[in-house]
């Protein structure tokens, strides 16, 4: 998987898992943001994904623009 594929999958998953979420919003209502970013971090099946893909895009190596 290339550093773009890595980069479409993280905005799809994100748009359309995360953006919508009503675990997120009812956590960021009830006990704030940090407590729901934590849960997404920790707990959640889609962040767990968002997170191995940033793995990806830290060893795949930068394209250089000249």
């Amino acid at each position: 998987m290339n550093r773009k594929e890595i980069l479409e999958e993280l905005t799809h998953l994100s748009d359309y898992y995360c953006e919508g979420c009503l675990i997120k919003k009812t956590l960021n209502k009830e006990k704030g943001k940090k407590h729901a970013q934590t849960f997404c971090i920790k707990q959640c099946t889609v962040g767990e994904k968002l997170q191995k893909y940033g793995e990806l895009l830290m060893t795949e190596p930068a394209r250089n623009k000249q």
